[in-house]
């Protein structure tokens, strides 16, 4: 049974709520202006064209407000999109309200947060849990709410805790098989490695780079966090210098928004868990979508790939 727009096939008619996530003013070839709009539910996305768009429609189509759709679900360029035949705004007697289209974590906050919270328990070296827990403790309210990224993976409610809390189970793994390896480093690398979007990006329900981000970026502003955590804490030393490199490397490569490589072995092993961790959270909500026999989308963020869903368990 279709429950989401992210289980409509090419070919279906869909007639619903949606909300609006994104709109964008276009001109085609011959002038005439139109809106691009990302309509969304708790499965998914699917983009939709309103041609020949007035004024009025820029007014009243705004995003974050939910619509009322009809139409077919179309394919262009190896992606699906919404024909629409029909839309109107939500009107006061239609029952529904945004939070009924907003992707939540598969996990309730309170877990999240006690995970979390274990997870720096377990961190033994003073400096490094006190400058963690300052952290996590200033930041709390946000961490449960905020997306981990605008798009691609862990983008909705809780999204960030959810990102944390996977990667810290990675990590405990991979610490059971590497006992050499340093778990305080690579605990607090994980719970703070991207702490910093939470001011670098907006809200969850359309969820767009603020001005800090856009311009310092999440790297930047958690290095400097840590900085004056230290200070407040009157914590100085290597562990601080080596918390600093270890999200300052995370993304490893210049291109991808670190200026250094990890040059610490927690730093390297840190960068690989986020890789997993964040690719395997978009192949699967891909993969989701789609039956058995058939391939997913093209993924942008995965090399422009379509990913086969084998017939087989």
């Amino acid at each position: 049974m279709t429950t989401g727009i992210n289980q409509y096939k090419v070919g279906d008619s869909f007639e619903g709520f949606l909300l609006l996530k994104n709109v964008t003013k276009g001109t085609t070839s011959t002038g005439k202006p139109f809106l691009t709009l990302i309509l969304a539910d708790k499965t998914g996305e699917i983009e939709a064209k309103l041609w020949d768009s007035t004024k009025e429609d820029e007014e009243t189509f705004l995003p974050e407000s939910v619509v009322n759709v009809s139409g077919r679900i179309t394919e262009f360029r190896g992606m699906k999109q919404l024909t629409m035949n029909n839309i109107r705004p939500q009107q006061p007697t239609d029952g529904v309200n945004v939070g009924d289209f907003v992707k939540t974590a598969p996990v309730p906050k309170e877990e999240l947060i006690e995970s979390i919270n274990k997870a720096i328990f377990e961190i033994t070296n003073p400096n490094i849990q006190r400058i963690v827990r300052s952290l996590v403790e200033k930041h709390r309210e946000a961490l449960l709410l905020h997306p981990a990224a605008a798009m691609n993976h862990h983008e909705y409610v809780s999204g960030l805790a959810h990102h944390i809390v996977s990667m810290l189970s990675l990590a405990k793994k991979i610490y059971e098989l590497y006992p050499q390896l340093n778990k305080d480093l690579l605990y607090a690398g994980v719970i703070l490695h991207d702490l910093g979007k939470i001011r670098e990006l907006s809200g969850v329900v359309s969820t767009t780079y603020t001005l800090e981000g856009k311009l310092l970026g999440h790297i930047p502003i958690m290095i400097e966090e840590v900085a004056d955590t230290a200070k407040e804490l009157n914590i100085e030393g290597e562990e601080v210098l080596i918390l600093q490199h270890i999200i300052l490397s995370h993304h490893q490569k210049p291109e991808w928004g670190s200026p250094t490589p990890p040059l610490v072995q927690e730093a390297e092993i840190l960068h690989y868990i986020d890789m997993i961790d964040a690719k395997l959270n978009m192949l699967n909500r891909h993969l989701e979508g789609i039956e058995a026999g058939e391939f997913t989308p093209r993924i942008f963020a995965m090399d422009n790939r379509s990913f086969y869903k084998p017939t087989f368990n």
